[in-house]
């Protein structure tokens, strides 16, 4: 990254100055509202260890350090490309006051057993894991570089080994929170079963008439209680594209999903 051009990259705020995200501008994943409201899914009072999986530049991760003043997180990237915006982001005066809270840990969260443990991701490590898997379809229009298709595409299985390697890496009793499109549902259901329970979704509708087009599921580790449908999350109203009132509460840090 040392030789990068100012133009390859930008430096986008969040939160209103809260922190800043350095994201590439031609390749690889951006992070906006859908990291925010994953974010939000991490109680206010949450002091433990946190995860984030698939960090990119780390949106989620520094979102949720930003609300929650008690929180340690450690950023979990694979990517040799995005792995050096990550750290650029960490670099930034801006997010200086999270530096004692927060790690980096290069790995691949589809491995398994000692392989896992060895990259830095070890049984019982972290007391919440917030995801946000790729969920695009190969079917869907191409993605135009291999960096944004390795953020994006969801390959078979993708699910299945995300979940079960945050089910071994969380304590017992430990939180999770992912963000998906709806018709990853079913196959999110399933990675959960037996690993997860209290299972809550929230569906995220563009509009009140709309179709969702994403939907949050938060469950505990080990838990048997039934699932819940929560009350939706809507972001715009029928006029214009501004965001309804507890859209930008969440967007901006100011409202936790679940309060």
């Amino acid at each position: 990254m040392a030789k990068d051009k100012a133009e390859d990259y930008s430096r986008d705020i969040f939160h209103r100055g809260r922190f800043c995200l350095i994201q590439p501008r031609r390749c690889g994943h951006r992070s906006g509202i859908d990291a925010m409201i994953l974010a939000a899914c991490l109680p206010r009072d949450f002091a433990g260890l946190a995860a984030d999986f698939g960090a990119g530049s780390g949106a989620v991760g520094l979102a949720a350090l930003a609300r929650c003043r008690q929180a340690r997180l450690a950023l979990v990237e694979n990517s040799a490309f995005m792995l050096d915006y990550t750290q650029k982001t960490l670099n930034e005066p801006l997010n200086a006051a999270f530096a004692g809270r927060v790690r980096l840990i290069a790995a691949d969260i589809g491995l398994k057993g000692q392989a896992r443990a060895f990259a830095g991701l070890a049984d019982n490590m972290f007391d919440f894991v917030l995801m946000n898997p790729p969920f695009n379809d190969r079917r869907d229009r191409p993605t135009p570089d291999d960096e944004k298709a390795r953020a994006h595409i969801l390959r078979e299985g993708l699910l299945e080994d995300w979940l079960r390697t945050a089910a071994v890496t969380l304590r017992p009793q430990g939180g999770l929170a992912l963000i998906a499109r709806p018709q990853s549902l079913n196959d999110v259901l399933a990675a959960c079963r037996g690993r997860f329970g209290a299972l809550q979704i929230v569906p995220v509708y563009p509009r009140e008439e709309h179709a969702a087009i994403r939907f949050i599921l938060r469950g505990i580790r080990g838990s048997r209680s039934a699932l819940q449908f929560m009350p939706p999350l809507i972001l715009h109203g029928a006029d214009g594209h501004g965001f309804l009132p507890r859209a930008d509460a969440v967007n901006n840090g100011r409202q936790g999903l679940f309060d």
